[in-house]
């Protein structure tokens, strides 16, 4: 049976040309309350790891500045957020990085049973010295953090309050996300996790790859940080842009307050 929650959407109409910027008509953000059917929609739990300190980790985190975002989210938005929906009968999925730490995990491998064989890696174009130097460069502005990132993600592992629970799905790419999604009739998924702007929409498992199955992906405000720049971080202006690009492109973005209440009446 369906419930009512409010959704938040964009008006990306109307430009005024009377004003200096014309962008600045737009009707901007609004809400309303729709339907969703828990039956067919789930919570997508996605790189919400266990990152360790800075002690451990200095490289890590000073490249990573949104760790300490991601650990808080974790303390205290998805003890309430999980429960929540574990009492009701909407299930959760996880989606993971390449790695071992979930292999074990009988949610993986139903998801890898259930899966298509992954496709062959894309064709890739011609290289020449110039677009090798090119990439040198890059790799050479991330060498004073490399090592300690590197030996961060060796160690990866959910972070405590996300660890999978029974039989809940295990993916690590799109593949074994629509196997999931097929096998329970799922065509809405909520995202949470780390980051937005980045994971969340291109990662593999994310919302742009599961768009192309027809699958409806939606996110809750409180439940999401953002990889931030110097310019951007002391207000968050990359996670409001991503909000607004979910908002646009993908679904539609929910309160995490509305959503638990929600699954109270599921």
């Amino acid at each position: 049976m369906p419930v009512k929650l409010r959704a938040f959407f964009y008006k990306q109409y109307d430009a005024d040309f009377s004003l200096s910027v014309p962008a600045e008509g737009f009707g901007g953000w609004d809400s309303t309350e729709l339907e969703i059917e828990p039956r067919h929609t789930a919570l997508v739990v996605m790189h919400a790891w266990d990152t360790g300190t800075i002690e451990q980790y200095p490289g890590w985190h000073r490249s990573i500045e949104y760790f300490g975002r991601a650990q808080e989210i974790c303390q205290e938005v998805f003890p309430t957020l999980l429960a929540s929906v574990r009492s009701s009968r909407m299930p959760i999925f996880h989606v993971v990085l390449k790695g071992d730490y979930y292999r074990e995990y009988s949610g993986h491998k139903k998801a890898v049973q259930l899966a298509s064989p992954e496709s062959k890696p894309l064709e890739q174009i011609m290289h020449d010295p110039v677009l090798d130097k090119l990439r040198s460069f890059k790799r050479e502005l991330e060498r004073p953090n490399s090592a300690d990132v590197q030996r961060g993600f060796q160690e990866l592992n959910f972070a405590k309050e996300a660890m999978p629970l029974g039989e809940e799905g295990i993916a690590e790419n799109a593949s074994q996300l629509f196997a999931l999604c097929r096998e329970q009739e799922i065509n809405h998924l909520i995202y949470t996790g780390f980051a937005i702007n980045w994971c969340l929409l291109l990662s593999p498992g994310g919302m742009a790859e599961m768009k192309k199955h027809g699958i409806m992906c939606s996110t809750l405000r409180q439940a999401v940080t953002a990889v931030e720049n110097k310019e951007t971080a002391r207000h968050q202006h990359c996670k409001e842009i991503a909000l607004w690009r979910v908002a646009l492109n993908f679904g539609y973005v929910f309160e995490v307050d509305d959503f638990v209440d929600a699954m109270t009446r599921f």
